[in-house]
């Protein structure tokens, strides 16, 4: 099985590698490469990474504000629905992971053993077990805004899949996704200023995906609330230096997820106004963009580069979705996939636990 993997990655970088050169109208060679394909094949190559680890208790990271000995319970205990994956965040876009490939590919390998995991952890109880925790003394903020955000995208995956066993679970999950909607309504207005890091507390992510659910499922109070927040979070920025990024620990890229998020919130005429006061060079067809490098994928925090691959190029296509002069940012988006995928299945599970949503994700973008 080894040596077909390392077969099948070494065909798979071949092909990802695959460039040609074009000349654009400022006389500048680019390098055209192959366009990243998520078909079924690689579909059930991707749902390893989450069927691994969505009920895999240890190792564990908690995030856990101790309160007393009673607050002292396995990960299982303290979230029956998301203990596995490493972290909280981490299982919730695992699940989310296997209802998006579900979604697109009725017919994966694994269909009925991953509907019945998903079943088994997003139950009623336990799901009521998950909000219990919630309500704890020290848990108001527990992964705020990450955790949230990827949630709310699981919900929006649940709602948008026509599939009964999708009518099951959106129901069962149901009290939670209420909970983390109210949690974003009530924080929003007491954040004064926005986070701009290049991993989980930042607000452009944050702030996206929890528009597409408001979006995707009509809620009017949490779409308005987010357009303006992030209107006067960011409306006067110019010149992002996009040149500092990325950071050593960075799987997100501050200024494309901001840009992304603007896309979202401004009507098309306003947004081409501001990304070419935010960031004039993704205008030029010759703007290059290096990938994130990663030198030890074996190291949790170094192989967040290839996460920031990933969401750079989400980001990427997000902008240029609808707008044929930003049509050449899709290709630097392919660079980005095409460097990080081929590693991410039969690697470290530093990087396995949580990349594979990443690159769904991403690919996903290529065709929205």
């Amino acid at each position: 099985m080894k040596n077909y993997y390392l077969l099948f990655f070494g065909i798979l970088i071949l092909s990802c590698n695959e460039v040609k050169k074009e000349i654009t109208e400022s006389n500048v060679e680019v390098d055209i490469v192959k366009i990243p394909i998520l078909n079924l094949e690689e579909a059930d190559r991707l749902t390893q990474l989450p069927l691994h680890c969505m009920n895999t208790e240890y190792p564990n990271k908690l995030n856990q504000t101790i309160g007393g000995d009673s607050d002292l319970k396995t990960p299982k205990e303290l979230h029956p629905t998301f203990y596995g994956c490493f972290d909280w965040h981490s299982a919730v876009h695992g699940h989310w992971s296997l209802v998006s490939l579900l979604k697109n590919f009725p017919k994966l390998d694994n269909r009925a053993i991953i509907e019945q995991k998903l079943l088994q952890n997003i139950s009623k109880g336990n799901i009521k077990h998950e909000l219990l925790y919630f309500e704890g003394q020290y848990n108001k903020s527990f992964e705020r805004t990450y955790g949230w955000a990827w949630l709310l995208k699981l919900a929006e995956e649940l709602h948008t899949w026509d599939s009964e066993v999708a009518r099951e679970l959106e129901a069962n999950l149901q009290p939670l996704t209420d909970l983390i909607v109210h949690k974003y309504i009530e924080f929003l207005p007491k954040l004064n200023y926005p986070i701009r890091v290049g991993e989980h507390p930042n607000t452009a992510f944050g702030l996206s995906f929890a528009y597409d659910y408001a979006a995707t499922l009509d809620n009017e109070e949490l779409a308005t609330l987010i357009e303006n927040r992030a209107k006067e979070f960011y409306s006067n920025d110019s010149d992002c230096p996009i040149s500092w990024e990325p950071s050593g620990f960075d799987f997100l890229s501050p200024c494309l997820e901001e840009a992304a998020l603007m896309k979202r919130v401004l009507e098309l005429n306003d947004f081409k106004v501001w990304v070419n006061d935010f960031m004039p060079q993704l205008k030029d067809e010759s703007f290059q963009l290096g990938v994130g490098e990663v030198s030890d994928r074996t190291d949790g925090k170094l192989v967040h580069l290839d996460g920031v691959n990933f969401s750079r190029a989400w980001s990427l296509n997000y902008i240029a979705k609808d707008l044929p002069e930003y049509k050449h940012l899709g290709n630097v988006a392919n660079q980005h996939i095409n460097y990080s995928l081929p590693s991410i299945v039969g690697d470290s599970y530093e990087g396995g636990h949580w990349l594979g949503s990443f690159a769904i994700y991403a690919l996903n973008s290529i065709n929205d």
